[in-house]
C-alpha cells in the first residue's frame, strides 16, 4: 500500500447509491478513505467502527470493491452507512493505491498527500486516526474486537 508522504491517486467512482461520480473526496478537506470488500470477514468485523468514525465527525468515504447492489446489502447488514463508492474489477483505483489487503484505511490531506495508512484492523492506529480528527476513540478493550487483525 502507498504510505505517508505519497500523493493519493486521483479517482472518480460512482456513488453506490446514486450512481453520481465522486471524485477525490479530500478536495473538500482532510478525509479518510477505507477500502473494503463485502466478503471480507475483517471488513465485516470493523464495519461498525467505520460508521463510528463518521459519527465522530470524520469525513469517511468507503471504496467498495463490489457492485452497488452488494454494497447496499452490506450497508444494511453490517451497519456501515458512510458515503460509499463502487469500484468494478479489475480494481484500477485499488491497484493505484497498491492495496494488498482489505480493509485498508488512508488519511488524505487537502493537498492530496497521504498522511497515514493502515492495513487491516489495528485498534491503536484506527483510534489515532479518529483522534487526529478530534473524534473520540472508536474502540476500546472489552468491546469484543481484537487489538489487531490482518485483512
Amino acid at each position: 500500500m502507498i504510505g505517508p508522504g505519497a500523493r493519493a491517486p486521483s479517482f472518480a467512482l460512482p456513488d453506490a447509491t446514486t450512481g453520481e461520480p465522486v471524485a477525490d473526496p479530500w478536495h473538500d478537506g482532510r478525509a479518510v478513505l477505507v477500502f473494503f470488500k463485502v466478503t471480507c470477514p475483517v471488513c465485516k468485523m470493523v464495519a461498525p467502527k467505520v460508521e463510528a468514525l463518521a459519527e465522530g465527525g470524520v469525513p469517511v468515504t468507503a471504496v467498495g470493491e463490489d457492485p452497488p447492489v452488494a454494497l447496499a446489502r452490506y450497508a444494511a447488514e453490517e451497519g456501515q452507512r458512510v458515503p460509499t463508492v463502487s469500484e468494478a474489477a479489475p480494481y484500477a483505483v485499488s491497484s493505484a493505491y497498491d492495496i494488498s489487503t482489505v480493509p485498508t484505511l488512508f488519511v488524505v490531506e487537502p493537498d492530496g498527500i497521504v498522511s497515514d495508512a493502515v492495513g487491516g484492523w489495528d485498534r491503536d492506529r484506527w483510534n489515532a486516526v479518529a483522534e487526529s480528527f478530534g473524534a473520540p476513540a472508536i474502540s476500546e478493550a472489552g468491546d469484543g474486537l481484537p487489538v489487531f487483525r490482518p485483512g
